[in-house]
């Protein structure tokens, strides 16, 4: 092996290894927004109301929403599916980093300036969804290589 493939096969770890510290990490906000339907259904449910103008929403309604949402987080954690997983969370996460923006336009408004953490984490959703084929420490990966063999 030369240095130019050493190389290239060393930054294919480090980014396989990073790829999976972004996935869990945004995996960590998601399993928290999930928990707080099954714990807090009036607080979600209080949440779809102010952010997404979707009122009425019972108990039955966020629980079942809080299901699936957890078998998504479930698929992302895993690295299943990536494209439509890792997709999903980006396009869920759009939606809550847009919806609040009028919380971006009075940053300085107690707890405004808070809402500002949804930036970042959008960017990493993009990232990842970007480089999912080089997020390799996933079931996706690992069925692939099951299948060459």
């Amino acid at each position: 092996m030369n240095e130019t493939d050493r190389v290239a096969m060393v930054f294919k770890q480090k980014l396989a290894w990073c790829l999976l510290i972004l996935r869990l990490g945004i995996a960590i906000v998601f399993v928290m927004w999930a928990i707080d339907k099954f714990i807090n259904p009036t607080h979600a449910a209080a949440v779809f109301e102010r952010f997404y103008k979707l009122s009425g929403l019972t108990s039955e309604i966020t629980y079942a929403i809080g299901g699936a949402q957890s078998v998504l987080i479930l698929a992302f954690i895993a690295g299943l599916f990536r494209t439509y997983s890792y997709g999903a969370i980006l396009i869920l996460h759009t939606i809550s980093t847009v919806s609040s923006y009028m919380k971006y336009i009075d940053p300085w408004t107690y707890p405004n300036l808070l809402f500002f953490a949804a930036i970042p984490m959008l960017s990493a959703c993009i990232v990842l969804w970007v480089l999912r084929t080089h997020d390799v420490y996933t079931l996706d990966a690992w069925r692939a290589t099951v299948k060459r063999n």
